[in-house]
């Protein structure tokens, strides 16, 4: 295995290019356990910070997969490609786990969305309005914009002040928030996201479920279709 010493301003690109080599190559077969963090850290003369950024790029394009704790293995055979698509994240759920959440969703937010119509406090509106709004300045973090976006649904199913939605939703919290990253990472974080979710706090606030439902579940059809889109792509 080589790895030269990095010393450069851009260390977080030549790390990950050092190690796409590597996977390309045949060095680290499919299945392989890359060195641990400290190790890669030590080879490349680097921090661990700038190592950790550059599996994370390997692991956002579906290349390597890592157990918390246990640490990371390459999960594709790159050997048969001519190169990386650097451009083209590959999507970790199925089509059909993104269909089985939206039918989740349309049972239960749907749901949650008319109690809330009626139920709904000034001091839930309020919750709503905040992870609304922690959206928005998140918009160029999709990680922080999915846990803000997941407080945001959770607001909802609270606002319906119905105690066994609330806990479903709770319980789901890793679940939920793992579907909404596959989606705001590789679909991206769109205009149109963020004015669905504007639309549906205004239905809400305005008491109006009608508008709230519908809206929401054309957006979901249309990430269902988008996710489609991409798994084409993939192949």
């Amino acid at each position: 295995m080589t790895l030269e010493s990095v010393q450069k301003h851009n260390v977080v690109d030549v790390i990950y290019e050092q190690m796409k080599q590597n996977i390309q190559n045949s060095v680290w077969d499919p299945g392989c356990k890359l060195p641990s963090e400290a190790e890669l850290a030590a080879t490349f003369n680097v921090s661990r910070v700038s190592v950790r950024s550059a599996v994370q790029k390997l692991r956002d394009l579906g290349v390597v997969i890592t157990h918390q704790g246990k640490g990371t293995w390459v999960t594709r055979d790159i050997a048969r490609y001519d190169a990386f698509n650097d451009n083209q994240p590959i999507l970790h759920l199925s089509q059909e786990e993104f269909e089985d959440m939206r039918v989740f969703r349309q049972t239960v937010e749907f749901r949650c969305m008319e109690l809330a119509v009626n139920n709904a406090t000034d001091a839930d509106i309020r919750q709503l309005e905040q992870a609304l709004n922690r959206m928005l300045v998140s918009k160029d973090d999709y990680k922080k914009y999915s846990q803000a976006d997941y407080d945001f649904h959770l607001a909802i199913v609270k606002a319906s002040h119905n105690k066994v939605f609330i806990h479903v939703m709770e319980s789901l919290k890793n679940i939920y928030i793992h579907y909404l990253e596959e989606l705001n990472r590789v679909l991206g974080i769109t205009l149109e996201s963020v004015e669905a979710h504007i639309k549906v706090f205004m239905s809400l606030k305005n008491r109006d479920a009608s508008t709230a439902r519908e809206t929401l579940n054309r957006a979901m059809a249309h990430n269902l279709d988008a996710i489609g889109e991409a798994k084409r792509i993939d192949k």
